[in-house]
């Protein structure tokens, strides 16, 4: 059951367990917080209460308790779905096409060089790697007659993209993407409030000063051409030793993964005016 919580009488959160420990976080575990039975006639509330099914009806039905999402509906695509953030970033992530129909094996492959990615519009599908990594023409058709009946991609629009090597940070194993050097950045207001290792369970990996300035650079540029309130972007190293784009999101519904939540929500904390109430 979801509740609103008044975070150190400052934030706003519609806060919700998922029983995933990526995603959950008890505030009340870091911060004094308290369910206000008087409060504002309306209040901005970030949501954390997992993936969102359908932003736009959960947006208004909490507008009519008066409890506005940080971000519009609008906003929520532009930072959730490909469609939204590439357009803004292209140049700075890979070279990607939506097919809002799925589209034929030949189709793709007139317009893409093999090997390339291919996911969801929003996600892959637990990081598998048949259904990403694809190398052949006889490979893709059977990517693509699985997406059309997986639960997770078969209601998203398929992207391709081009496939970048990345520098790895383990040996590729069974059938799931490897683990590449990438890390998890969240912006809050166009301001870093957390980032961490990607890949934050198995081999333990981190970046030096320099990697890590150069890629926050890379990061930050892109967060001000996505321009939404709370933004998380994946970034990733090639082969070569160059930052690479690899995902835009909305934070609102992102896990954590290898950024310490209570580091995060304290910077955002530290960002926010005392009289917020």
């Amino acid at each position: 059951m979801s509740e609103l919580v008044l975070v150190d009488e400052t934030l706003w959160v519609w806060n919700q367990s998922t029983g995933i420990p990526i995603y959950d976080y008890d505030f009340r575990s870091s911060f004094p917080c308290r369910v206000p039975w008087d409060r504002p006639d309306e209040v901005t509330a970030i949501g954390r209460v997992g993936a969102f099914g359908d932003y736009d009806n959960i947006y208004a039905d909490l507008l009519l308790e008066n409890i506005r999402l940080i971000h519009t509906p609008e906003q929520h695509r532009r930072a959730s779905e490909l469609s939204g953030w590439y357009p803004r970033i292209e140049g700075m992530t890979p070279r990607s096409q939506v097919y809002a129909v799925p589209p034929t094996a030949e189709e793709v492959a007139d317009s893409f060089a093999f090997p390339l990615f291919l996911k969801g519009s929003r996600q892959t599908s637990r990081h598998r790697k048949s259904l990403s990594i694809v190398t052949s023409v006889n490979e893709l058709k059977k990517a693509l007659r699985a997406y059309a009946h997986d639960p997770i991609l078969g209601w998203q629009p398929l992207v391709v993209r081009k496939f970048v090597p990345l520098r790895l940070v383990e040996d590729p194993f069974d059938d799931r993407i490897p683990s590449s050097f990438e890390f998890r950045t969240f912006w809050w207001q166009g301001s870093l409030v957390g980032a961490g290792p990607y890949w934050w369970e198995g081999k333990r990996y981190d970046w030096n000063p320099t990697e890590r300035q150069q890629g926050l650079a890379l990061a930050e540029q892109a967060a001000r051409c996505v321009d939404v309130p709370f933004l998380v972007i994946d970034l990733a190293m090639t082969v070569q030793g160059d930052w690479t784009i690899m995902e835009c999101n909305d934070a609102q519904e992102s896990g954590y993964a290898g950024v310490s939540a209570m580091g995060l929500w304290q910077a955002v904390l530290d960002r926010l005016p005392r009289d917020r109430r």
